[in-house]
């Protein structure tokens, strides 16, 4: 008689998608309040959460989260300065429950992290946030391992660990991993990364030097040979130059209950995408994605329904 095989024993291996994002890591305080406050108004809040935040690091929750909920097997790592501030331990606590691994550039720092305060607007899902960014924590090229990029499968760059980011870049190149950078605003040295890139995805505040209008920004981005280039506008269509086709991807229309985050989300969902599915189709899918988020308040409400 042959031994019997278990159901686990006659499914194929599934591959393990990993990626990599690096950039900015905070602490988000959010208010859901009927409007911000004015100057010497003090006033209560009908809702809030703390939660980590930062460009990079809630696209790295999202790629993790869309990689569980598709059953497709995928590892997200967040590369940024953490280090052993009291703050931290929520930090690090909060990613542990997203299960996103942190790859801790400054670990020794005693430096308070970034330490973000938004206010969303109940009627709108408008924010207003005030941060100090990654200004102050600027991490060195030396603080990189040698095996960072091993079964790395994709990168995002959010422009606020720049020297590091150039860097690494570098290595993706040579390794030929496709690398997405989120254009939410520009930043110095962002020419020193775009020759490496291959999905950029702007947002509508994104104007390089001398650029004003989308269609220069589209012409700045295409000098350095980018393939794919998408420019999201709220819930207006996203505008894309796919190796030279010019089009645009409709996105859905809702009312927004908060748009915090939504951006990030987007970018996340689109590095979990492109992995199994076209340009187009993956700048449409995220779009979903993003849309589906603004429905909820916070960053991370969205995580518990299905779209």
């Amino acid at each position: 008689m042959f031994p019997t095989k278990t159901l686990h024993q006659f499914m194929l291996p599934t591959k393990t998608y990993h990626g990599l994002f690096i950039g900015l890591v905070t602490l988000d305080l959010i208010y859901l309040a009927d409007s911000p406050p004015e100057n010497n108004q003090k006033m209560v809040a009908k809702d809030y959460t703390v939660t980590v935040g930062g460009p990079a690091t809630n696209a790295a929750i999202a790629f993790r989260h869309l990689g569980n909920r598709d059953a497709i097997n995928s590892v997200s790592t967040v590369m940024g300065v953490v280090g052993s501030h009291q703050i931290t331990q929520l930090i690090k606590g909060d990613l542990a429950n997203y299960q996103v691994t942190i790859n801790d550039l400054e670990p020794s720092t005693v430096n308070p992290p970034p330490v973000s305060s938004i206010v969303v607007t109940k009627a709108t899902g408008e924010r207003a946030v005030i941060s100090i960014n990654a200004v102050k924590t600027q991490a060195k090229t030396t603080s990189i391992s040698r095996d960072i990029l091993e079964d790395v499968d994709i990168i995002l760059i959010d422009g606020h660990q720049m020297a590091v980011s150039q860097r690494i870049a570098q290595m993706a190149k040579a390794k030929q991993i496709p690398i997405v950078i989120d254009g939410g605003s520009w930043k110095p040295g962002f020419e020193e990364i775009l020759p490496f890139v291959d999905y950029a995805i702007c947002s509508a505040n994104f104007y390089p030097p001398n650029c004003y209008t989308t269609n220069e920004v589209f012409a700045y981005l295409s000098s350095f040979n980018i393939p794919h280039i998408a420019i999201t506008q709220g819930e207006k269509p996203i505008r894309y130059n796919n190796r030279g086709q010019i089009g645009t991807v409709d996105v859905q229309t809702i009312q927004a209950v908060d748009t915090l985050g939504a951006g990030d989300i987007f970018h996340g969902a689109f590095c979990h995408y492109i992995l199994r599915e076209n340009f187009l189709d993956a700048l449409a899918s995220a779009g979903k994605i993003a849309a589906f988020s603004c429905r909820f308040f916070g960053t991370r409400h969205w995580m518990q329904y299905s779209l």
